[in-house]
């Protein structure tokens, strides 16, 4: 790749990669230990955050994808790029909206212990397999 275009998609990527870390890895999993979030409302910040996040995620894969494609990228830049990309959209398209729908029914007032979900492991699980296609990524972008 050329040093303007891995510049940019090194930076775009490392930079989704610490937005991803830092909301999915860290602030998702310590709300909830806050004293006084109940589950509703580490729910509906959750939710909020999370929306942001992703409407973050998407602009920054345009960027990646836009700089990616610009600068001649070999397999290595592109193969992570169009797993790190496809990910994001598989939770965008699909596991979101089942997430979606579990916390519209909790937040209505079912009990979450009720009917246990596995859209939320499927999600931790591509949030890793993001992970590392990001950080894969990167590195490759600017090697």
């Amino acid at each position: 790749m050329d040093s303007t275009s891995a510049a940019v998609a090194g930076a775009g990527t490392f930079l989704w990669l610490g937005m991803v870390l830092a909301i999915s890895f860290l602030e998702a999993p310590l709300k909830f230990r806050a004293p006084g979030v109940t589950i509703p409302i580490g729910l509906g910040i959750g939710r909020r955050v999370f929306r942001a996040l992703n409407l973050a995620e998407a602009v920054l894969a345009v960027v990646v994808i836009a700089a990616v494609a610009t600068g001649s990228p070999s397999a290595g830049v592109v193969t992570p790029t169009a797993v790190a990309v496809a990910v994001l959209l598989i939770q965008l398209g699909v596991v979101r909206p089942r997430l979606n729908r579990r916390s519209d029914a909790v937040l209505a007032g079912e009990d979450p212990a009720e009917h246990r979900s596995r859209a939320h492991l499927y999600y931790v699980a591509l949030e890793i397999v993001k992970v590392v296609a990001l950080f894969w990524l990167g590195c490759a972008a600017l090697a």
